[in-house]
């Protein structure tokens, strides 16, 4: 049970995350935000009220916030909330990056930095990880090299030799800047998931679907904020972004659900290395739908990032 609920979540946040990226590409990533992550927050609070029931709140483990607050325990709020900004923030350097840069290295390269994050503060905090923790850090820096690099033909030419080679420098600056585009993009937004996964550790001691309930509301007011702030409407008719909006938000939060059930019915090691593959349901998507290309380094980069992930989540 927990192989398939944690399969479920990495597909589920895989297709959220191409979603909300090719909704990034037809509207305002500050709209495509204030939609997803609402979405996500209803949906969060509907299913943390429904693990009040005692019929259902076995299986959902009873959302467990209001025990904590009862106890006095509102730190586990405070990080509950801060939790929601981060994963805001992080967010909106994903979209970005889906938006100008290709979903295939952004989306990538967010998961490595997100996985490591957490493994960096523990260090920090006087952990010492396993041998493989260690290696798998290492891969991940390979995969990010593999999965950024350029394509053998876009070789810096030669000065002098005439108008066409001046096309061919200006092309390989374009394809430059959008791989620099995506690493930065994909960096930033790993940071951002890193904090978010570390703030809801902390706050999901004290409970399961209410915190996370609780930082999605954090993060819709951190969304309605920057929209509010940068004057974005949040209709546009264009492609159904509306509607490819609030889905991604919903299969986001169906997806946390799944992750949350995972850890809940099997051992938390093996929910979490299954779902951190969720990349690969994102760049296959990107691959499959939008006919983005991927090179053998870029193919053998994807493998790499698995292997990492999986060395530094076990």
């Amino acid at each position: 049970m927990v192989t398939i609920l944690a399969l479920a979540a990495a597909m589920l946040y895989g297709t959220a995350d191409f979603l909300g990226g090719v909704a990034s590409r037809r509207a305002s990533v500050f709209a495509v935000l204030a939609l997803t992550v609402p979405a996500g927050a209803v949906i969060m609070v509907l299913v943390a009220l429904l693990g009040q029931v005692p019929a259902l709140g076995g299986l959902l483990g009873h959302g467990g916030f209001g025990a904590a607050a009862s106890a006095g325990d509102w730190s586990a709020a405070g990080w509950a909330a801060a939790s929601g900004v981060c994963g805001a923030v992080g967010l909106i350097a994903f979209y970005t990056g889906f938006a100008s840069a290709p979903i295939s290295v952004v989306a990538p390269v967010a998961a490595l930095v997100s996985a490591v994050l957490p493994v960096g503060v523990a260090i920090a905090g006087g952990e010492r990880p396993a041998a493989t923790a260690i290696a798998g850090g290492l891969i991940c820096l390979v995969a990010i090299v593999l999965v950024s690099a350029q394509p053998a033909d876009h070789a810096r030419p030669e000065r002098g030799n005439g108008p066409a080679d001046d096309g061919r420098a200006s092309r390989i600056r374009l394809v430059t800047s959008a791989r620099l585009r995506a690493i930065g993009c994909g960096a930033a937004a790993g940071v951002g998931f890193g904090l978010f996964f570390i703030c809801l550790k902390n706050a999901g001691q004290s409970g399961v679907l209410w915190p996370v309930a609780i930082s999605r509301s954090a993060g819709t007011v951190v969304a309605f904020g920057i929209a509010l702030a940068t004057r974005t409407r949040l209709r546009s008719g264009r492609g159904g972004i509306t509607v490819i909006a609030l889905v991604s938000g919903s299969i986001d939060a169906a997806a946390n659900v799944c992750y949350i059930l995972a850890t809940r019915v099997g051992l938390f090691g093996l929910a979490v290395v299954i779902t951190s593959l969720y990349p690969g349901m994102t760049v296959l998507l990107a691959r499959v739908l939008l006919g983005e290309r991927m090179r053998w380094l870029q193919r053998a980069g994807l493998l790499l990032a698995a292997v990492g992930v999986v060395l530094v989540t076990v």
